[in-house]
């Protein structure tokens, strides 16, 4: 089954809080994720630069690190949400603002945007895990029950589906999202990051 990109965020088996980004394609397979201090980003592969002009939409920062606070998703809307939590707007307002305003992809297919945010605490009275969806017919952003994981994809079922993430550091979970558990079951994939909190939050990137 193809689903596109996905994503997945909430508490790992361990209890910890995770957020992972998977990228599947069909038409732009030659890319990576390259990791720095508090962002990974997707971006073409040697050689294939200038696939950019033919598609915008393929390089973007999938995955920032703002504080306490793990944020990611399949665009440019990973920055805005990132800036509007840096400037003290709660997780489900900057989702939110950042869909409205952005709205799906206006490519060939209305590719959806979807975005995870989760902050690092285990605290449950300071936890908040939300995930949104913005398509070509609906906006919505839920809240992650506390200690659940769920995933959600561009070209799925447009809600989020509970998941068992057995990963349990930021590597392992930038390779399960990839083609592990219930993610084996989705083709194409091509690249995924991934962070894990445990004391701080580390980036890991899973280029096969």
């Amino acid at each position: 089954m193809y689903t596109g990109r996905i994503l997945s965020i909430g508490m790992n088996s361990d209890g910890k809080p995770f957020a992972a980004y998977r990228v599947s394609s069909r038409s732009f397979p030659n890319r990576q994720c390259i990791k720095f201090d508090n962002r990974a980003a997707v971006v073409p592969k040697e050689g294939f630069e200038k696939d950019i002009y033919e598609n915008t939409y393929i390089t973007y920062n999938s995955l920032r690190i703002v504080r306490d606070t793990a944020i990611v998703s399949n665009g440019s809307h990973t920055d805005v949400i990132a800036d509007k939590i840096s400037l003290g707007m709660n997780i489900k307002d900057a989702i939110a603002y950042s869909l409205l305003t952005m709205d799906y992809e206006k490519d060939d297919y209305h590719t959806p945007r979807i975005a995870g945010v989760v902050t690092s605490t285990n605290k449950k009275d300071e936890y908040a895990c939300y995930v949104g969806i913005a398509n070509d017919k609906k906006l919505l952003v839920e809240e992650v029950p506390y200690g659940e994981a769920v995933f959600i994809s561009t070209y799925g079922s447009q809600v989020h589906d509970s998941v068992e993430f057995s990963a349990k550091t930021s590597q392992e979970a930038a390779k399960f999202i990839f083609d592990e558990g219930t993610f084996a079951n989705y083709k194409k994939p091509v690249t995924s990051c991934a962070t894990v909190f445990d004391g701080e939050w580390t980036i890991a990137v899973h280029n096969p």
